[in-house]
């Protein structure tokens, strides 16, 4: 019996969900934080992975610690602290300031499909990682990141592409990613033994 169900995620303890939506065959791992996104069909995050307000597409690879869309602080404003928009906890019959939420959500963050984050990298509102994209372990991601491109660093540059722009150009005409569960496992073997060019010579 598979582990990962095509109904239900997969959700680990000590998670804190809210408005989130899940495809077929998703995993949070422990301790995670979802907030205002969606988990595309067999995504998954491991520990203490924290996403908030972005799409993520399908089979991406989320490792631990990685923080997505981490809302700002006020920084034109007089104070940076919670007090004036999360008014509610400090002050009696005063409301959060629910467009300052509203102004957060708005800001989204999407992830392409067969994406890889590593070990705590960061990615920022606003910005767009492209499919088949490479975030390197550590790595903080301000700005849009092309699709398989390989990024490092503070803030994140491109290293190299994953493949040449023709191969890269098939694979996203290809989209396996949108094949149905029944065909991805008739093609697994050729998943587990060519690599990408071969791949295509099969399928492209």
């Amino acid at each position: 019996m598979p582990r990962l169900s095509h109904d239900t995620p997969f959700i680990h303890p000590d998670c804190e969900i809210s408005d989130a939506t899940f495809g077929t065959f998703t995993e949070v791992g422990r301790g995670s934080r979802m907030s205002h996104s969606h988990l595309g069909d067999y995504s998954y995050c491991d520990r203490y992975a924290d996403i908030a307000n972005t799409d993520v597409g399908k089979f991406s690879n989320i490792a631990a610690f990685v923080r997505i869309g981490a809302t700002d602080h006020p920084m034109t404003k007089a104070s940076l602290h919670h007090f004036h928009y999360r008014s509610g906890d400090y002050f009696d019959d005063t409301p959060h300031d629910e467009a300052w939420f509203a102004h957060r959500r708005s800001r989204r963050t999407y992830i392409g499909h067969d994406t890889w984050l590593g070990h705590a990298a960061q990615v920022r509102p606003d910005v767009t990682i492209g499919h088949g994209a490479v975030i390197a372990g550590g790595a903080i991601v301000t700005k849009d990141v092309a699709p398989y491109m390989i990024v490092a660093g503070i803030p994140a540059v491109p290293i190299r592409a994953r493949f040449t722009p023709d191969v890269a150009e098939r694979l996203m005409a290809l989209a396996w990613w949108d094949w149905p569960h029944e065909r991805l496992h008739a093609a697994l073997d050729d998943f587990r033994s060519l690599n990408a060019e071969a791949f295509l010579e099969k399928f492209g």
